[in-house]
């Protein structure tokens, strides 16, 4: 007779994600992230409250940065661990589809647990509901289903049954990972349940490695062997698979040069001499003008975003191939490559053997050198003490502050072209951008998360006047849990970014820059005191110099720390970059877009669609 034990069905729930494990012992859901509300306080809050030491509960202040915080603990730890969200129904719920859409981008795991309507609808409809007035069966958490790998709604006990394991094989699945939403109703939260013991038991989720197809590797390994000019594209995926080494064994094996996406960037040392750097729009001229020439383009564990290709202008060869070495099928068969669908380290390995001595022509050191003889200077601190700083002199300062324990994180605005192209990653896992999304808003909370993941870890994140606004209220989170991070806050006055890319495609200033917005009184926000305000040690600096200085002193501060620094919002590195497609009026009044026009539809030409 099979034993059983009575929970409800959000005890249930909590008691299985607990018993959950990584091959390492840990609990592969490390905590749980709440915001409660009517939906989710009743049920599941009583739940996690009685499982505080197998499953603490962090409470966060915005449901979308508590789930980017978890995001981004997952990024960090490469997918081996994830964290859990749970919110209430409606609102609550709804704060989290972005964050959703994030990791759905990333293909990151966390599991998000939003309250749902009434299952038995007796007080239909209920504070929040969303009704649809042809199907009484959806509510609000159906906007979820585009952005989860998996949605499922418990409207009964017993379907947790089937829909936990389903939700763990889906987060610990390397070509499947992403966002996992259970929308819980919120009376069957409460409702009891006689579960089998045995459902309960540990178990030990392990992260699977797919082997290569042997037609596969061999007809890529034919077609690296009679390449002339063969390129290496690293993406995410080498980190998630851990194959950081095996990349490094494979370039130097067969002489091979590497370029670095956002996601691939660290995968190889900055200073080894087959790293050419980054690649694409943000890229700099090594890779660029490599993969420009290449007559085999080899991604490893990348999506081909448009960044990363130019919006598929930049590999000109007309005898390019693309070979695409990727977990996912989906992302292996883009753009028609040719697919080695296996995990990274695994066909990284059976493709060195299949290729045996064989050893490209090295790439020209002059490359490397003439790069960093243009942008090195750049970096370099202001010869005038009282000029405005620039972004790129911004980042020289960190990266004169940094160690080697360092973790630089960004995710949009301007800083991800810069860092991309100016920050030199020493070691793997110390370059953390999330630009899948590019979502404004992540970096705060995501700097929480990383220093989650690894508290041992120097954590440094960089944000925009125009993102620090949109979300920063984890801060004051960070500062509660006492969670250490610096946070550098480059006040443009506006969205320097969009306004240079306004510009670029013809634009008038308009609307991104506060002096060029609709105002009767212009804005003047102190950050330092912003952040000062919610607990956070705080500083605004008028240098360079006075910005080194007090990126010294954060060795000292517990909680998070804030440095402050008025910037240029003009300019950018002008070296490297490639052409990438924003659609730009066939028609205007204003000269400016006319041949702004004129030269998209130049580029538009060179764009390779095979």
């Amino acid at each position: 007779m099979t034993s059983t034990i009575r929970l409800t069905a959000a005890q249930a729930m909590v008691r299985y994600i607990a018993a959950q494990k990584t091959e390492e012992g840990e609990t592969f859901i490390a905590g749980c992230w709440a915001i409660f509300g009517h939906g989710n306080v009743a049920g599941i809050g009583e739940a996690l409250h009685g499982a505080q030491d197998s499953l603490p509960t962090y409470r966060g202040h915005n449901e979308q940065t508590m789930a980017h915080a978890a995001i981004a603990f997952a990024k960090q730890s490469q997918r081996r661990r994830a964290m859990a969200v749970t919110t209430s129904i409606g609102p609550g719920a709804t704060n989290l589809i972005t964050a959703a859409a994030l990791a759905h981008v990333n293909r990151l795991p966390v599991l998000l647990i939003p309250g749902d309507v009434f299952a038995h609808r007796g007080p239909d409809p209920v504070l929040q509901q969303i009704e649809n007035f042809g199907d009484g069966t959806i509510s609000a958490n159906d906007c979820f289903k585009p952005v989860s790998r998996y949605f499922d709604r418990i409207t009964r006990p017993e379907q947790l049954l089937t829909a936990l394991p389903r939700a763990f094989r889906v987060m610990t699945d390397p070509a499947e990972c992403g966002p996992v939403t259970l929308a819980f109703c919120q009376d069957v939260q409460a409702e009891a349940f006689d579960y089998p013991e045995s459902f309960f038991a540990p178990r030990i989720w392990r992260q699977r490695r797919i082997q290569p197809d042997a037609v596969e590797l061999a007809s890529v390994a034919a077609a690296l062997k009679g390449a002339q000019n063969p390129v290496i594209v690293a993406g995410g995926g080498v980190h998630y698979s851990g194959a950081t080494e095996a990349l490094q064994n494979f370039a130097e094996a067969h002489n091979i040069p590497v370029t670095e996406t956002q996601a691939g960037k660290s995968a190889l040392p900055w200073d080894h001499p087959l790293n050419l750097g980054p690649i694409g729009v943000t890229g700099g001229t090594p890779a660029n003008a490599t993969c420009a020439a290449a007559d085999l383009v080899l991604g490893i564990g990348t999506r081909f975003q448009d960044f990363t290709t130019g919006s598929w202008g930049l590999f000109q060869n007309p005898a390019r191939r693309v070979v695409s070495l990727n977990v996912a099928a989906y992302d292996a068969m883009k753009h028609g490559a040719e697919p080695l669908c296996a995990d990274a380290r695994a066909g990284l390995e059976a493709l060195s053997a299949a290729l045996g001595a064989h050893r490209a022509k090295a790439p020209e050191a002059a490359l490397k050198s003439d790069w960093f003889a243009k942008v090195d200077p750049l970096t370099d601190a202001p010869a005038d003490g009282n000029q405005l700083p620039t972004d790129m002199q911004v980042v020289g300062a960190v990266q004169r502050a940094a160690t080697p324990d360092t973790v630089v994180m960004c995710a949009a605005g301007t800083m991800p072209g810069e860092l991309h192209k100016l920050w030199k990653a020493g070691r793997p896992g110390s370059y953390h951008m999330e630009y899948g999304f590019s979502c404004m808003g992540y970096e705060i909370a995501g700097a929480m998360g990383i220093k989650m993941t690894d508290p041992g870890r120097d954590v440094i994140c960089f944000t925009g006047d125009g993102t620090y606004m949109m979300a920063n209220s984890e801060m004051a989170t960070a500062a509660m849990l006492g969670i250490s991070f610096t946070v550098v806050v480059t006040d443009n006055r506006g969205f320097g970014c969009i306004n240079r890319l306004q510009m670029a495609t013809g634009g008038a200033e308009f609307n991104n820059l506060l002096a060029h917005s609709r105002h009767q009184t212009p804005s003047a926000i102190d950050f330092a005191a912003h952040a000062a305000a919610m607990g956070a040690t705080s500083v605004k600096v008028d240098s360079i110099a006075d910005l080194e200085a007090a990126l010294a002193r954060r060795v000292d501060v517990t909680g998070p720390y804030v440095v402050v620094i008025d910037t240029d919002p003009y300019p950018s590195t002008p070296h490297g970059g490639t052409w990438w497609e924003v659609a730009v009026p066939e028609v205007s009044p204003r000269a400016e877009v006319t041949a702004a026009h004129a030269a998209y539809a130049q580029n538009r030409k060179v764009q390779r669609r095979d």
